[in-house]
């Protein structure tokens, strides 16, 4: 059975990060135009889950046994489509048609367009539903994958983020999903909690979740919360990663205009200076 489970260490997943953020960097910069911040805000999670626990096949990217990504927070394409090709489902040198006319890394997720992509993206709120149906879609083919869900913060404001909430453990899916949180605390229109305040530990739990928190950039601590949240349990689990949008990155760091906004080349310069130097 192919898996992707061969342990990769602390220090080599620290290395592929600083790889994902340079591509994510350097491909906004090329498009003008992209999700640079809580793409960043992202990395250590994506980068921990698929070389060290996601299961699948990089030469084989439809195998049915895979588990499965669902990217809910569809606009931070920079670093699903980095990690995608950094893991080897298609070539880097497609990252520097991000965005173009005629390219399949477009500003959302398509999942006809590249391989890997598990759910065509852009409206929030909606990757837990997707994993729902992906979940009850297994258990009637007898398959054992998972889902693994990746939300934002600012998408749980979203009322059908809580009724898949009420009904992963309804259904009885909890060994079929996992579902993560990249709480860097800011959305499109500013800081998440002045727009619409949530605690997803409190309200999580409340829902009958089993929630495990993580500082989002500890790389041996994400790895680690992902490894506890595969562990079976009596109750669906999630990963509330604490980031900081733009992670890596000074000027993008914890800064609400670069939720979507592409660095100057002066300051992808700088952005790519910090990165090698070891900022993130």
């Amino acid at each position: 059975m192919p898996t992707s489970l061969a342990p990769v260490s602390i220090d080599e997943l620290r290395d592929i990060a600083k790889r994902v953020r340079t591509d994510i960097v350097t491909m906004v910069y090329q498009a003008q135009s992209g999700h640079p911040g809580g793409s960043l805000s992202a990395v250590e999670l994506g980068v921990s889950l698929f070389w060290n626990h996601l299961r699948c096949d990089p030469a084989n990217p439809t195998w049915p046994g895979r588990d499965r990504f669902i990217l809910s927070k569809g606009h931070a394409t920079p670093f699903y489509y980095s990690i995608l090709a950094e893991r080897g489902f298609f070539s880097t040198a497609l990252l520097s048609g991000f965005r173009s006319l005629g390219s399949p890394l477009q500003g959302h997720p398509s999942m006809s367009a590249a391989p890997g992509i598990e759910m065509s993206g852009g409206s929030l709120g909606q990757g837990l539903s997707f994993a729902i149906g992906q979940s009850l879609a297994a258990r009637l083919d007898k398959r054992d994958y998972r889902c693994w869900v990746l939300m934002g913060d600012g998408e749980l404001n979203e009322g059908q983020v809580w009724e898949a909430a009420m009904a992963v453990p309804h259904f009885g899916l909890g060994d079929r999903i996992i579902a993560m949180v990249d709480r860097n605390g800011i959305q499109n229109d500013g800081f998440a909690d002045t727009i619409m305040k949530t605690n997803p530990v409190e309200m999580w739990t409340g829902f009958g979740w089993h929630v495990i928190e993580c500082d989002g950039h500890d790389m041996a601590a994400v790895d680690q919360a992902l490894a506890e949240a595969e562990k079976p349990h009596d109750r669906p689990r999630l990963v509330v990663a604490h980031t900081v949008k733009g992670k890596g990155v000074s000027f993008m760091e914890n800064n609400p205009g670069f939720h979507g906004k592409a660095p100057t080349k002066e300051q992808l310069e700088q952005a790519l200076a910090e990165i090698q130097g070891g900022l993130s």
